[in-house]
């Protein structure tokens, strides 16, 4: 050990390497709920993308297996390294290099938060439209993930906005694919192929984002449904219409209840409608014109009453806002409310309802707590799920996954697999694209150096 951190020292100097009892606990994992915390043999924090190629180079050679570390936001267990390991934090490569207004891009490092370019892009009256529920995300874990969020109804998810990337590989090479440009078809698209791969692959040590322009107006329109399935059969009616939401949200009753109390968060729902309502649609339009927008309100406000509501709240300022806020932070009002697991399950619009109604009664086999949210614009359910026995807990789950891939769907729709839900994974997904995968990942790191265990592979 006292080699490699000489080695390491020598790379990126002594105060960017942490070795054995000086590993913060911060390095120890994400915040996955389940499976612990790992506490790596070094960690080393690059500057540059010739420093972060080095590191690669040195594991390879000395067989140390390494996990790529942005702000640790993640949920599935992909951040959490190995013991004897060695992380690569991006934090110290966190400059955004470039917003080029005339291309819509931003050229960026790895470690650049949610918010540093989202304030950088609205400087340009433009914006990075990923928005994972947490701003102090990084976009290198954007990429490692291929996250979404609410925005991805419109938007899409990360790899809709990632252009070009540049990218060490585990023997100490540097790639650049992709570019400015919008669109090209010349050789195989390496940067989707790294986009979503989970730090298995090569780690991003640059990024070009796609730009979108930030409209000046906003409205949030929430309504109370007297049954989910009655919002899950609203939601194509919604987005046929034309409206174009750039949110459509599905909060249970519930998790509705969380959320707002947590963030003492007022809707002036009377007591009645909230008593009677099992879910609500959050749907928020944007528009350059104001007139515009209020035209499309009084449009999305008739169809929603049409559509079964029980009443249709336009929310102003602070509480679109503030709820808004509350729902991406949902996560942590599930794991304050003693959530044993958080999953994101992705399944198609028309098979919402099923998925749903399969999720409850494999709750009530296993004794089991599921309430939930999600993306129901593109059929990203969040589920909280309550379940001490660690063995009802496995069952729940998989039959929970095993009911999104019987629908058409799949087990992750933007958390990733990471180390939570591998041993899921590999058991429900096609063993002939497994093996696919398999030799790609030897293809990229021969050594199998990046984030074993990962997806599939050795644990240890």
């Amino acid at each position: 050990m006292g080699d490699v951190a000489q080695r390491l020292t020598e790379i990126v100097g002594a105060d960017n390497v942490a070795s054995g009892d000086a590993v913060g606990d911060d390095y120890t994992g994400d915040e996955a709920l389940a499976g612990g915390k790992v506490r790596p043999a070094h960690v080393v924090k690059p500057g540059t993308a010739d420093e972060v190629a080095a590191v690669l180079r040195l594991a390879t050679e000395e067989s140390v297996p390494v996990t790529a570390r942005g702000s640790g936001t993640g949920l599935s267990g992909a951040a959490r390294p190995m013991a004897g390991g060695l992380v690569v934090s991006f934090e110290r490569m966190n400059a955004i290099l470039d917003i080029d207004t005339v291309n819509h891009v931003a050229v960026v490092q790895p470690g650049v938060s949610l918010s540093d370019l989202d304030s950088r892009a609205a400087e340009a009256g433009l914006r990075y439209t990923v928005y994972p529920g947490e701003m102090s995300a990084s976009v290198g874990g954007n990429v490692g993930t291929n996250a979404g969020g609410m925005r991805a109804v419109k938007y899409g998810v990360t790899r809709h906005n990632i252009l070009g990337l540049q990218a060490a590989l585990p023997t100490g090479e540097l790639i650049r694919t992709g570019g400015r440009t919008v669109k090209t078809s010349t050789g195989y698209d390496l940067t989707q192929l790294i986009i979503g791969s989970e730090g298995t692959l090569a780690l991003a040590t640059e990024v070009i984002v796609k730009l979108h322009p930030r409209l000046p107006h906003d409205t949030t329109v929430l309504a109370p449904f007297p049954a989910l399935d009655t919002v899950m059969s609203s939601v194509p009616r919604v987005l046929s219409s034309g409206l174009a939401p750039h949110i459509l949200e599905y909060i249970d009753a519930l998790t509705m209840a969380a959320i707002t109390h947590t963030a003492e968060l007022s809707l002036g729902i009377p007591d009645d409608v909230r008593e009677s309502s099992q879910a609500y649609l959050v749907v928020a339009l944007e528009n350059r014109d104001a007139d515009r927008l209020a035209g499309d309100v009084e449009v999305l406000g008739t169809l929603l009453t049409e559509l079964g509501a029980s009443d249709v709240y336009v929310l102003e300022g602070p509480s679109a806002r503030k709820l808004v806020e509350a729902r991406e932070k949902a996560f942590w009002t599930a794991k304050a409310a003693g959530a044993d697991e958080v999953i994101d399950v992705v399944v198609p619009r028309s098979a919402l309802s099923a998925f749903l109604a399969e999720s409850q009664a494999a709750a009530a086999r296993t004794e089991s707590g599921v309430v939930g949210c999600g993306h129901a614009g593109d059929g990203n359910v969040h589920l909280a799920v309550f379940q001490k026995d660690k063995d009802k807990r496995s069952q729940l789950l998989h039959e929970i996954f095993a009911a999104s891939m019987a629908l058409g769907g799949a087990i992750s729709g933007e958390h990733g697999i990471g180390r939570a839900k591998k041993e899921h994974f590999l058991k429900l997904e096609d063993p002939v694209k497994i093996e696919l995968m398999s030799r790609v990942k030897r293809a990229f790191d021969p050594a199998g150096i990046l984030n074993p265990g990962v997806l599939f592979g050795r644990e240890d």
